[in-house]
């Protein structure tokens, strides 16, 4: 979101009203909560989900809690800490982006009260009152901080608004802020403004030198309605306004109608850009001030849909009426939905955005976000952003659901990508492509043409190294570590042994680049051909003769998994794994390639370069025990997974706790 909203409260002194204080403070305690979110996000063509916190009260003593939409408002998964450090999960019962208010219940598993928070009336609130700001900042514990009102209508200047969306509804809109200078910062974000009595009168929302709350009247009434009904219902006329012109001076009256959306009730009703309005419903409109405009939008809000609503214009001086039958106002962007088997994440248009692309209607899924090297980004020409998808093998697309549905259709029971001709629209044009749609699995290479080696590793002697050495034209490489017995002890090779030829050929190395000069010599070699090494040992030559071993399978040859709904890849452990590894005397396991950012194992911590040695407690030592594994625990939809994984020289408990439903 492209929102600054910052929030917390820290532990404050004062010598203000510090009775008062105490009082309202302890009245409201036992209600603040801290609230741990995981969220779900679109990005790069994935579903991805982030962790954060942020603060809120108990408004009833069934649970339910109010917050800011900007906390909870895309939330998969909750976890709520009561006063007491308690914690209980919660769900979303539901949430507005235009308010920026959201309401979770709590979910105890068992039949309780709770300890809840009265609203207090904002539309009283003086500049100069007392109020302080509750909240749990930086996902710390309970803290207060205490202020003064600064202003009872604070509104954002002009320019700013584009910086108070959120999910494409300006905020502003609708909200004239309360501002406060009691200290707000990150993680107070839907925590309380109280007054001097404890009552709630403000639900903090932004910090920009003074801290904003929204009024407490608002934020009642819009959680009032999400409980009800889970969502807020909002009527729609279809035009924008702004204030009289400022040349009229004090005789200005009305608001200016600056636009009208073709189609809208306002636009069948015949209003038209320019027009004055001058009343609504039999309520004088005076808009002089742009903080004037959102208890307007309110107004409008608020009127029965369906219900024809009289309307009085001024237009070049002529006073008209007209009726106007407002709309059910639809929300500005609809839910992302992932589409793994296409690498993208798509949407439904909604009226808003087909009349920003200059469409006639919403049929399609626009995308939103891609996979690079996914199979839509692979696709010649490639789908981008923004396109709309409206056919494909044959079949209109003019929904989510019919995406789905032919995804499913064409893909089920298929082991390789189907190709399918794709049309889509791009600013006006209509084009077609092949997207070979699937979900395509690691392919796990072959091995190499067995190679031998010698089992040490080497550094390239630089012509520096040797200048300081005594030697400036000694050429060669250094043994830095002797990987095995085996053949190393037949040939005696110790660190710091510097190579200088194999079988008399000189090792023409000198830049440290030049790291595989030696091992390309030794790969011309048959597995267990003879070969002699000279060596420079404590300024001593020597010969050192052996048979040359196989070399050990690569990182590159092993075995792999990917697992697409935890989002982590692992592959069989190789011999160079174990050797350079602070895990060497670990048991069995296989090696943690990859985790995907946002993905339920990285949420849980798994990192690349794990070693997982244990699913649930049964032991893993390949990639085809974790697939058996991990489709068993799909079938199950357990709660948790747990990972015992050895990281460094520690061991750890990673617990994995996917949304089934989501995956």
């Amino acid at each position: 979101m492209s929102i600054a909203l910052v929030w917390m409260i820290l532990l404050a002194g004062g010598a203000r009203g510090a009775g008062q204080a105490e009082t309202a403070v302890e009245r409201l305690k036992p209600a603040l909560v801290r609230i741990h979110v995981v969220d779900e996000y679109a990005d790069d063509g994935r579903e991805t989900r982030s962790e954060s916190t942020g603060s809120g009260v108990i408004i009833s003593p069934d649970g339910y809690v109010v917050t800011n939409h900007h906390v909870a408002g895309k939330a998969v998964r909750l976890m709520v800490t009561l006063f007491n450090r308690e914690e209980i999960p919660a769900r979303l019962i539901g949430t507005d982006a235009m308010a920026d208010i959201a309401v979770i219940k709590l979910m105890p598993g068992d039949k309780r009260t709770f300890a809840s928070a009265q609203w207090g009336d904002s539309e009283k609130l003086a500049v100069g009152d007392t109020v302080y700001a509750m909240g749990c900042p930086l996902a710390l514990s309970q803290s207060v901080t205490e202020g003064i009102v600064s202003n009872v209508s604070m509104t954002m200047p002009a320019g700013w608004s584009d910086d108070f969306e959120l999910d494409g509804e300006n905020v502003g809109s609708i909200v004239r802020w309360i501002g406060h200078d009691a200290e707000i910062f990150p993680g107070n974000s839907g925590g309380p403004l109280i007054d001097i009595d404890g009552k709630i009168v403000g639900i903090n929302e932004i910090s920009m030198g003074l801290g904003g709350a929204i009024p407490g009247n608002l934020a009642r009434a819009v959680a009032e309605e999400l409980t009800r009904h889970g969502s807020v219902r909002r009527a729609w006329l279809g035009f924008i306004i702004q204030p009289a012109f400022k040349v009229e001076g004090e005789a200005a009256r009305g608001a200016i109608v600056s636009d009208v959306i073709a189609n809208s009730p306002a636009g069948k009703a015949g209003i038209k850009a320019g027009d004055r309005l001058v009343s609504i419903g039999g309520k004088p409109v005076n808009i002089r001030f742009v903080e004037e405009i959102p208890p307007l939008n309110l107004t409008v809000s608020q009127l029965p849909i369906g219900q024809p609503v009289r309307i009085v214009l001024e237009r070049d001086k002529a006073t008209t009426t007209c009726a106007v039958v407002p709309e059910l106002r639809q929300p500005v962007l609809t839910k992302d939905h992932e589409f793994r088997a296409w690498g993208v994440t798509g949407r439904n248009l909604s009226m808003w955005t087909a009349l920003e692309l200059g469409r006639q209607d919403t049929k399609g899924v626009l995308v939103t976000t891609i996979r690079p090297g996914g199979p839509a980004a692979q696709a010649k020409p490639e789908i981008r952003e923004d396109d709309i998808l409206v056919e494909a093998g044959g079949h209109a697309i003019k929904s989510i659901d019919d995406l789905t549905s032919l995804t499913r259709a064409k893909t089920q029971g298929q082991t390789e990508p189907v190709p399918m001709i794709v049309g889509y629209e791009r600013k006006g044009e209509r084009l077609i492509t092949v997207v070979k749609v699937g979900v395509q699995d690691l392919n796990n290479p072959g091995r190499d043409i067995t190679k031998p080696w010698v089992p040490v590793a080497t550094q390239v002697l630089t012509g520096d190294i040797a200048e300081q050495m005594g030697l400036p034209d000694l050429r060669g490489v250094r043994v830095t570590r002797v990987y095995e017995q085996g053949t190393s002890a037949t040939l005696g090779l110790q660190v710091g042994d510097i190579i200088t030829a194999l079988d008399d050929e000189k090792i023409q190395a000198t830049e440290p680049h030049e790291t595989e000069v030696f091992p390309t010599m030794v790969r011309q070699y048959k597995v267990g051909a003879e070969a002699t090494l000279t060596v420079l040992r404590g300024g001593q030559e020597m010969k050192l003769t052996g048979k040359l071993p196989a070399r050990p399978l690569q990182p590159r040859e092993m075995k792999s998994y990917e697992d697409h709904d935890f989002e982590f890849a692992v592959r069989n452990v190789a011999y160079l794994d174990r050797k350079t590894s602070k895990w060497t005397n670990a048991p069995a396991g296989v090696l943690v390639s990859s985790v995907q950012p946002g993905s339920w194992a990285a949420l849980a911590r798994l990192a690349g370069g794990d070693l997982l040695v244990a699913i649930d407690r049964r032991g893993v030592s390949s990639v085809d025990e974790v697939a058996s594994l991990m489709q068993e625990i799909k079938k199950k939809k357990p709660r948790s997974v747990i990972f015992e994984v050895r990281r460094d020289v520690h061991t750890m408990f990673i617990e994995i706790e996917p949304l089934w439903d989501a995956s």
